[in-house]
């Protein structure tokens, strides 16, 4: 099944299991908006309950991914930063992260900013070869918000992402794969069919275990020490051990027959 909602300033296509989110600014480069933000918040809460969604595909039209917040509307509104991160940015990166689901971002081009700290949020990141990384924020006076410095630091070592943030310059598709930034870069004309072929991989998965994967990296990716999470990870295992996909794959792997998930 496939449902198309096209409402600007986001394309959402539902199709076969695979939430499509498409950023639609491209004229602003994708830059965040009040609305555009408000849908995005909305459709993860969304993809939450809708369980015939199994992963999220986030990506931008045109030439870049997202630039971050719209200066123009910033100037505009002069919004309280402490206001506006609290209430739309921060519940939109943790609600990526809370999601029981897996989010990909299909990186087209640029991101910049609170965009480039949305990319960082979701579980993987796909190229193109002509996108690029900009930390930004030290660029117009501000430190990184959105989670961009807790998640460079965790990807690419404590080093490397002081002298991103703090110098703000920019980082290509290709470093960024050697640093380990991004799963894989790959030509532009195949960056949807790259990301459309984990999709279908991660769609096709036992949906309880990617829940608890999640969960788990989850709190390895923010936990204090070893044993607390060693502790988490024996009673998750305790809850995805009772599911009917972990006996339909056990069953599967000695009758030596591909499995047949339901997601139970």
């Amino acid at each position: 099944m496939t449902t198309t909602i096209q409402s600007n300033p986001l394309l959402v296509k539902n199709e076969n299991g695979v939430l499509w989110l498409t950023l639609n600014r491209p004229e602003a480069l994708n830059a965040f908006t009040r609305p555009m933000m408000e849908g995005l918040t909305q459709a993860f809460k969304d993809a939450a309950k809708d369980s015939s969604v199994r992963v999220v595909v986030l990506m931008g039209s045109g030439r870049a991914f997202c630039v971050g917040q719209d200066l123009k509307e910033h100037v505009a509104l002069k919004p309280s930063f402490l206001k506006d991160l609290r209430e739309r940015y921060n519940p939109l990166i943790v609600r990526i992260r809370e999601l029981g689901k897996p989010v990909i971002a299909a990186i087209n081009g640029t991101a910049a900013g609170a965009g480039m700290s949305l990319a960082l949020a979701c579980d993987f990141r796909i190229c193109a070869e002509s996108a690029s990384f900009h930390t930004a924020f030290v660029k117009i006076g501000l430190a990184p918000d959105s989670g961009n410095l807790f998640f460079l630091q965790r990807y690419v070592g404590a080093t490397r992402a002081l002298e991103l943030v703090m110098t703000g310059r920019t980082l290509s598709a290709k470093e960024a794969e050697t640093w380990g930034l991004v799963n894989r870069v790959v030509p532009a004309d195949q960056l949807e069919a790259e990301a459309s072929k984990l999709a279908r991989s991660l769609a096709e998965a036992p949906a309880k275990a990617v829940e608890l994967i999640k969960r788990m990296y989850n709190t390895s990716l923010f936990a204090k020490d070893l044993p607390s999470q060693l502790d988490w990870e024996a009673h998750l295992q305790e809850i995805a051990g009772r599911t009917k996909d972990h006996a339909e794959g056990l069953q599967a792997f000695l009758e030596k027959r591909p499995p047949k998930f339901v997601g139970e």
